[in-house]
C-alpha cells in the first residue's frame, strides 16, 4: 500500500541561501500575481518587496533572481507520452483519472517559472524527473486526489496549533490533497496566500480545482525541495516526508527511488548521488 501521508514537518522559512543568489542575476518575471509595484518581487508567500526574502527562492513575479537559464522546455521534456504513461498506470475507476491533466501542469508552471529550467541540463530533468516521482509515489500514478482515508480522520490531526499565523478552521481537515498530497494547516495557509485561495477555510479547493492542485503541488516543491536538488534526490524525500527516513518506512523510499531512477532514464540523464535518506 501507498503511503499517502506526508507529515510535512519541516515547513520552510523564508531565509534564503544568500551565497547562491549573490551571484545571480536578476531576471524580469512577466506577470504581478500579488499585486505588487512593478519594481518589487512577489514572495513565494505572496508579499511584496525586494531583496533575497521576497526575490530569491520561490519567487513568484516581479524582477525574481534566477540562476542562469538550463534552456531545457518543460513542456517538451514532459511530453504526452511521458505523463499519459504515469497516468495510464491508474485504474479507469480512479478518481485522478478524469481529474489530474498534462495541461493544468504546463499551466500551472506560470508561477513557477524556475521549475526545470535553472542551472544545467541535467540538473533540469533531475528536478522534473523527482517532481513526478514523488507524485506518482504520493497518488498511485495520479489515481488519487486526496489522502486515502483523509475524509474520516480527526480533523485535529493535521492542524499544529503553534503556527498561529495559520489558525485552523475546527471544521476543516488539513489531510493530503492534490500530486504532492498538501497536508498540515501552516502548508494550506502559506499556499493559500501565495496562490490567491482560501487554503485555511477551503482546503478542499486543492481537490477540486486542477489548475490550483497543481499549482500547490509546485508551490510546495518550490518552496521545500527546488533548492535542495543538488544534494541529491534522497533529500527531496525527507523535506516531502522525514518520518520514512532513517527506517521509518524503508519501503516508501525504494518506491520513492524507483519512480525517480525510472523517470531519469526516460529522460535521459543519470539520477545522481545521494538518492536515499
Amino acid at each position: 500500500m501507498l503511503s499517502l501521508h506526508l507529515s510535512k514537518k519541516n515547513f520552510v522559512t523564508l531565509n534564503i541561501l544568500a551565497g547562491i543568489l549573490a551571484a545571480a542575476l536578476p531576471v524580469s518575471v512577466v506577470g504581478q500575481n500579488c499585486g505588487c509595484a512593478s519594481d518589487e518581487c512577489c514572495s513565494t508567500y505572496g508579499y511584496c518587496g525586494t531583496g533575497d526574502d521576497y526575490c530569491g527562492t520561490g519567487c513568484q513575479a516581479g524582477p525574481c533572481y534566477t540562476s542562469p537559464s538550463s534552456g531545457v522546455s518543460v513542456a517538451d521534456t514532459v511530453t504526452d507520452d511521458f505523463f499519459n504513461g504515469i497516468i495510464g498506470q491508474a485504474d479507469a475507476s480512479c478518481a485522478g483519472k478524469s481529474f489530474y491533466t498534462r495541461a493544468a501542469f504546463l499551466d500551472a508552471l506560470s508561477l513557477s517559472p524556475q521549475f526545470g529550467t535553472v542551472g544545467s541540463v541535467d540538473d533540469s530533468k533531475r528536478e522534473i524527473a523527482a517532481f513526478f516521482a514523488h507524485a506518482t509515489h504520493e497518488t498511485g500514478h495520479f489515481c488519487h486526489i486526496e489522502e486515502i482515508g483523509g475524509p474520516s480522520m480527526p480533523l485535529t490531526k493535521y492542524c499544529n496549533p503553534t503556527y498561529t499565523q495559520y489558525p485552523c478552521n475546527q471544521n476543516q481537515g488539513y489531510y493530503g490533497r492534490g500530486p504532492l498530497q498538501l497536508s498540515w494547516n501552516y502548508n494550506y495557509g502559506a499556499a493559500g496566500q501565495a496562490l490567491g485561495f482560501d487554503g485555511l477555510n477551503s482546503p478542499e479547493t486543492v481537490a477540486n480545482d486542477v489548475g490550483v492542485s497543481f499549482k500547490a503541488a509546485l508551490w510546495f516543491w518550490m518552496t521545500n525541495c527546488h533548492s535542495i536538488m543538488n544534494q541529491g534526490f534522497g533529500a527531496t524525500i525527507r523535506a516531502i516526508n522525514s518520518g520514512e527516513c532513517n527506517g521509518g518506512d524503508s519501503g516508501a523510499v525504494q518506491s520513492r527511488i524507483g519512480f525517480y531512477t525510472d523517470y531519469c532514464s526516460q529522460l535521459g540523464v543519470s539520477p545522481g548521488d545521494n538518492l536515499s535518506c
